[in-house]
Formats: C-alpha cells, structure tokens, sequence
C-alpha cells in the first residue's frame, strides 16, 4: 500500500525483486498528507478495491525487527477469529510515550491501549504488526463508519476493538527498531551491520 505521490519508486523496485510470491502494489489515490488516508483508511480501502477474502498480515514498512514471524503467525492461528498484534517490551519505559503502548493479562489479552500517552503504563509497545482475520473485517467497516470515515491510527482501531472482542498480543524476542525515527535508523543501521 502506498500513495501516487510514491507508486512508481514502488513499482521499480518490484520490477527488479526475484520472488515467486506475487507482489500487489496498490495506490490509495492519495497525494499529499492533507487527503492522505491513515493506516485504518488504507486497510479499508485495500479490503473494498481488492474484495481480499483471505486473513491479512500487517506490517508497517518502518518496523525492522531480528525475530521470526513465524512464531507470531503460529500464535495468531491459535488465537484466530480474533485480532493479534506483535509488541515488543522496552527497556526504558519512558521511551514508551512515543509509540501505542499495550498493558495484556497472563494470557496475552490487550487489556489496554494508549496512543503516545505521555506517562505510560507499560514498557510493552505496538509493533504496527497485525494479523486481522477475515472474520473481522466487518468491525473494521464498522469502525471506519463511526469514525466517518477519517484517517486514523491503528492503534485507535484496536483500542475500540478490545473492547468488544478479544485481542492478543505476542510479546517479540530480540531486536525492534521503528526506522520511522531517524535516531532509531541510525541504531538499526548499526545494529544490523
């Protein structure tokens, strides 16, 4: 998913990528950040233009992370019709404000979810790693209909969500850079070096 401004640097990488996968680029016809339509607008827009049927795996193009994704998609099975979405435990809580934090119970249930609160709760944060079942795609056309339809931020999705249906988190093991932050593309630079 990306916008007109960025679909041909897009479709010129995947003009060179080698993968037997298909790879499906889609414009949400946006331009510019003042009709941009956020990340819940976007997976709105991609389940209405491409009729997907199938479950969806989310990653947010800025997570760079050393752990596998098959321990998160094995859980999720487990844990399908509902949502899961990965979360990684910072070191320092502090830095927490900056991204969704997440406080779960003893079975990896969200019990609670704050955009950039500015004295968080938990050192746990959202990954922008989701796995949506197609089950609930409903509840995202019903979200997007109470929000009237503006941009939004997942995190806000899944705060509604959770509580009105469960959602799991899987805690990731290793490295979690958000290379969205130039501070933190510097130390993924290192750290994958």
């Amino acid at each position: 998913m990306t916008n007109s401004k960025f679909i041909g640097k897009f479709e010129e990488w995947k003009s060179g990528v080698k993968e037997s996968k298909k790879i499906t680029l889609v414009d949400d016809l946006t331009k510019s950040n003042v009709d941009r339509l956020g990340a819940m607008g976007d997976i709105n827009f991609v389940l209405d233009k491409k009729h997907i049927k199938d479950d969806l795996l989310i990653v947010g193009g800025d997570n760079l992370f050393s752990g596998s994704l098959k321990g998160f998609i094995d859980f999720a099975l487990k844990k399908n019709p509902d949502v899961t979405i990965g979360v990684y435990e910072l070191k320092n809580i502090k830095d927490a404000s900056k991204y969704g934090v997440v406080r779960i119970n003893k079975k990896n249930r969200v019990i609670e979810f704050q955009e950039k609160p500015s004295n968080p709760r938990s050192p746990l944060v959202a990954m922008c790693l989701y796995f949506i079942p197609a089950r609930q795609f409903d509840s995202i056309n019903d979200y997007m209909k109470i929000r009237k339809g503006k941009s939004d931020a997942t995190g806000k999705y899944i705060d509604w969500l959770k509580d009105k249906e469960d959602v799991y988190s899987f805690v990731f093991k290793g490295s979690w850079y958000d290379i969205g932050d130039h501070k933190y593309l510097s130390a993924a630079k290192k750290g994958f070096a």
